[in-house]
């Protein structure tokens, strides 16, 4: 058997981000085998992820990474906000966000999984693959929040990337659900305005039917400012509507993917 140095403790350690007893428990069990040594760390980091597999997943944090005209965000998730900043927390989600930018969602899934065990059996929460969004197009615009837990990707054509960073900033804020007013489902947009008739008649009883026009116009155009990207204030100026910002850019959204951890 070789003898478990301090120097072959900390090759594997260096090999696996392991921690030092569990590396140092790995090779007595295997003689000092450095490869032999790596299959029962991977071995044990399995066994613990799917110990903890049921625990709560609702904290976590979201990576982004963009090559030219495509981008991607990617998040994962764990038990504490804690962890979530740990720093082997981080690296692993950059890790595995580059491989989702380089080489797609297959690989994603494939190769992010040793890395969550590894990070699981290193950290002792439970760790998983949260939602992940890609986005490609001409002009992009990435933005991810101070504290990673708000992100956006916007594809628009013409216009430049400051205005395309600019609306991406804007979205992660305001979170319309849709571009314009043509895409609300027809259904969705008749049984709101059903609901909003049903409040001006309780609010506005004997009033004239003018008056109660005017009350249902300004709840209809309320709502769209929340949930239209086209029809909301510019965040940076409430003076001007995104229809104006993109208008004055020679740009249109063609695309956008919203992301947050709540």
């Amino acid at each position: 058997m070789a003898e478990i140095t301090t120097e072959l403790v900390k090759e594997l350690r260096d090999k696996t981000n392991v921690s030092i007893m569990q590396c140092k428990k790995a090779l007595e069990e295997t003689g000092g085998d450095i490869e032999a040594a790596m299959l029962v760390l991977r071995k044990i980091s399995g066994e613990v992820a799917s110990k903890k597999a049921d625990r709560e997943t609702s904290a976590g944090i979201i990576g982004v990474a963009q090559n030219g005209n495509k981008a991607v965000m990617v998040t994962l998730n764990c038990e504490t906000d804690f962890v979530a900043q740990n720093e082997d927390f981080k690296k692993a989600l950059a890790t595995i966000t580059q491989i989702y930018l380089d080489k797609g969602e297959d690989a994603l899934k494939s190769e992010s999984e040793p890395i969550i065990k590894e990070l699981v059996l290193k950290i002792g929460e439970n760790i998983v693959l949260g939602e992940y969004k890609e986005i490609s197009g001409d002009t992009l615009g990435v933005y991810l929040h101070h504290n990673q837990k708000t992100a956006c990707v916007v594809s628009l054509e013409g216009g430049d990337e400051s205005t395309a960073k600019d609306i991406a900033m804007h979205i992660a804020a305001m979170n319309p659900k849709v571009i314009s007013k043509e895409d609300i489902d027809p259904a969705d947009m008749e049984k709101t305005t059903e609901f909003f008739k049903g409040e001006v008649e309780e609010q506005a009883a004997g009033k004239p039917e003018d008056i109660k026009q005017k009350m249902l116009d300004g709840k209809i155009s309320s709502y769209l400012k929340d949930v239209v990207l086209l029809e909301q204030p510019f965040f940076k100026d409430e003076s001007k509507s995104i229809k104006d910002v993109l208008g004055s850019a020679g740009a249109k959204v063609v695309a956008f993917e919203r992301t947050r951890i709540l």
